[in-house]
């Protein structure tokens, strides 16, 4: 078997062996990768051409559009290439830039969803004193520490993720390079040190959990002192978005990492891998643009604005070739 030194490229798990298949996963994957483009570059154009969603969960949510399209880009193009060319390495290279970039997006969308929550809670709980709490200064504090806290997250990991010695072979069961099919690779007892960045990086999280668990209670026992029912539905309905995403990201990834080794599997591990990789940097846009009226709005014009452009462009074309 190869060790560490010598490895030059991994070997992914393909989704397929049959041919048509194989184009099936990517021509779908390349249909929710424009999808995601499109979605995150509408909300971004939004949010930063409409002076109305110049606000402290504006902003988050142009920070967590750009994560959503790093998680999407880190993993989605390998796969369409692996599955369009019946291929399945990936450079070593390419495999540590995997590595760093997703636990870096998704541990940066976590810490932003986390500060969106303390948003909501400001908001509903100490309205007077939203303007004070969450000044642009905080915000851009606070968005700066959750990119900052997941870039040395990431690189920590990384770093020792690569640096164990690897003897059992080349071949990763999933379809991008996965931090816990890495360490299947290594060397007896030679995760240790891993284990313990998990820990601290598992301890993080459950802090950020709890976070978002008690602002939730106290912003729920908010809502039910509203005295009108309008009022409860039009608090509650602030934070509902928010709640579905966090929903969706804690219901894939902690399984996904956190499993007994009794029921995994490739099959399992794959689709548990795309339901938290993929699907919810791709649900996201859709899932705050449903509930929230004034980017709904400002997406609407964002549409008209562009259609109307493109009709007075094509107009002034008809002109010129007549």
């Amino acid at each position: 078997m190869p060790n560490s030194s010598s490895l030059t490229q991994f070997l992914l798990l393909a989704f397929s062996d049959r041919r048509e298949l194989q184009l099936l996963h990517f021509w779908l994957f390349l249909a929710i990768s424009l999808a995601a483009l499109l979605a995150n570059g509408l909300i971004l154009s939004a949010v930063a051409c409409d002076h109305h969603l110049h606000t402290p969960m504006g902003f988050f949510l142009l920070n967590l559009s750009l994560t959503d399209l790093g998680c999407i880009y880190t993993t989605v193009p390998k796969a369409m290439h692996n599955s369009l060319w019946d291929t399945r390495t990936i450079s070593y290279a390419g495999c540590v830039a995997q590595v760093f970039l997703l636990v870096f997006f998704l541990g940066t969308a976590f810490s932003l969803l986390t500060v969106m929550c303390y948003d909501r809670y400001v908001a509903i709980c100490k309205p007077l004193h939203y303007g004070t709490l969450l000044g642009s200064r905080a915000c851009a504090h606070m968005a700066a520490a959750a990119w900052a806290t997941a870039f040395l997250n990431a690189l920590l990991h990384t770093a020792n993720t690569f640096s164990l010695p690897l003897c059992q072979g080349n071949a990763l069961g999933q379809f991008f390079c996965e931090i816990p099919h890495i360490l299947k690779l290594s060397c007896s007892h030679s995760n240790i040190r891993e284990v313990g960045f998990v820990g601290v990086s598992a301890c993080f999280c459950f802090g950020c959990f709890i976070f978002i668990v008690f602002s939730y209670v106290q912003i729920f026992r908010a809502v039910l002192r509203i005295p009108s029912q309008q009022g409860r539905h039009k608090a509650f309905s602030t934070c509902l978005p928010h709640l579905a995403v966090v929903s969706l990201f804690l219901s894939t990834a902690p399984f996904s990492n956190l499993k007994a080794p009794s029921i995994s599997s490739p099959s399992l591990d794959l689709a548990l891998s795309v339901l938290y990789s993929v699907v919810p940097p791709a649900l996201n846009p859709l899932i705050y643009s449903l509930r929230n009226h004034e980017l709904t709005d400002s997406l609407r014009k964002l549409v008209a604005t562009f259609i109307g452009k493109n009709k007075v462009c094509l107009f002034f074309c008809r002109t010129f070739q007549t």
